[in-house]
């Protein structure tokens, strides 16, 4: 009689054990999965830095907002207008020096400085067309990636859950043989 009780607990022993492992293995895999979708989560983001760095590289003035993220675009007009304001005023300076001399250019003169206006405006305008089109591609990029990683969670979610019910079976069906 206690032979068999032996034998019994003996075997609910390596039953135990057996399910320990079981569970080893999955915490392994769930670790090895996790590592995964953090390495496609960093890949994603080493993607999304690259694609940055490019845009940064085309359109100058606007690399330190793209880095920034929080930087407005009231912010990058201000800098243009300042920048404007400089190179006004020097042609201005440079203006009532010839003005002296050459009273005759006075109407060249403020042709440039309308055409050097008129060329701003339309950089202007330009940079901030740019920098709209830049948010949106940078939102949508970002919106793309927590998706990614709301799928990837949920595929593991799925997963877990069907092992914990196979887990689950095997045991019914243990227990079933035991009977």
């Amino acid at each position: 009689m206690k032979a068999a009780k032996k034998t019994g607990e003996q075997s609910f022993q390596a039953e135990i054990r057996d399910l320990q492992r079981t569970v080893i293995e999955l915490r392994s895999e769930l670790e090895r999965r996790q590592m995964m979708i953090d390495d496609a989560v960093q890949a994603a983001k080493r993607d999304s830095a690259l694609e940055i760095a490019q845009l940064k590289a085309t359109i100058g003035e606007l690399r330190n907002e793209l880095e920034r993220l929080g930087i407005q675009r009231e912010q990058e007009v201000q800098r243009a207008l300042s920048g404007r304001q400089d190179e006004i005023t020097q042609l201005q300076k440079h203006i009532e020096g010839l003005r002296a001399k050459l009273e005759g250019l006075l109407s060249e003169k403020d042709a440039a400085v309308q055409a050097v206006h008129v060329n701003y405006t339309g950089e202007i305008q330009q940079l901030r067309a740019m920098a709209g089109k830049l948010r949106e591609e940078l939102e949508l990029s970002r919106t793309e990636k927590e998706n990614a990683v709301h799928k990837a969670a949920m595929q593991a979610k799925n997963e877990i859950a069907q092992l914990q019910e196979t887990i689950q079976s095997m045991r019914h069906e243990m227990e079933l043989m035991k009977v």
